[in-house]
């Protein structure tokens, strides 16, 4: 059986997309997806995402890391979501709406290869500020640390030690290295858990990382437009959200998405 994909990235963020509206395929297999995002033995990528019909929006998102087991809500990769579901031509409309495991998301398709995505509310209580890091959860959990000379750091051996450290459960953490930059601007290098490896940029790290930055008084105030600019090594990431009452709210993640090829792979 011969199994047609197409490969998107934002912002160096690489995706295997697959739509399986009208086909099956063995996802229940891991030993199958992380054959397929192997760098070298199959396509490769930093994960898989299958489009599905959904009875409640215009598609639903179901996102696999590449160790092969489905994970939590990905940022970028709903971000690349929402540029082939216009390419299929699941709606005509530039705001989108699709479902994923932390529920109903809405897209924004700005021009060609500018794509915005909404990210849940989160509860200020949730925000875990400790001396040396501050966790949340913007639909993946993050660790986050703030650093000097971000640039010297061994984000693979430090990031890997932390991902499975106390407090955290076997499920793990992703861990995100933050860089003030200046009064709105950041640089961000994560460690994915999934993936296993730094990753040229995380979507939910760097809005994590905004958030906690804003939160923790890192970054005083955000620019006249309300938004955080976030460097990371695929590119930049642009973060605005609301802080109301009790809530961060209309957060959203804004940054570059670009097919790159499409093609067959037996199975």
């Amino acid at each position: 059986m011969k199994l047609n994909f197409f490969k998107y990235q934002g912002t160096g963020n690489d995706f295997i997309i697959l739509d399986i509206r009208k086909k099956r395929i063995p996802e229940c297999r891991p030993t199958f997806f992380t054959k397929l995002c192997n760098r070298r033995f199959g396509i490769g990528a930093d994960g898989i995402i299958l489009i599905k019909n959904d009875s409640k929006s215009d598609f639903y998102m179901k996102y696999y890391n590449s160790d092969g087991k489905e994970s939590t809500m990905c940022g970028n990769g709903g971000r690349c979501a929402i540029s082939f579901s216009k390419k299929l031509g699941i709606t005509k409309e530039n705001k989108i709406y699709f479902r994923a495991i932390d529920g109903i998301h809405y897209g924004i398709i700005q021009d060609k290869n500018l794509i915005s995505m909404n990210l849940m509310d989160i509860e200020i209580n949730t925000i875990k500020i400790y001396p040396k890091y501050v966790f949340l959860n913007t639909g993946s959990p993050h660790h986050v640390l703030f650093v000097k000379n971000i640039q010297k750091i061994d984000v693979y051996k430090k990031g890997r030690k932390i991902r499975v450290q106390k407090p955290y459960d076997e499920e793990g953490v992703n861990v995100n290295f933050v860089e003030v930059l200046g009064s709105n601007t950041i640089k961000v290098r994560t460690y994915e858990r999934g993936v296993e490896n730094e990753t040229l940029s995380c979507g939910t790290g760097v809005t994590a990382s905004a958030i906690a930055a804003y939160e923790t008084g890192t970054i005083p105030y955000l620019d006249s437009y309300g938004k955080v600019l976030a460097y990371t090594l695929g590119g930049k990431l642009w973060i605005s959200f609301k802080k109301i009452h009790d809530q961060y709210k209309e957060i959203n993640l804004t940054g570059s998405v670009q097919f790159i090829f499409e093609g067959y792979i037996n199975i």
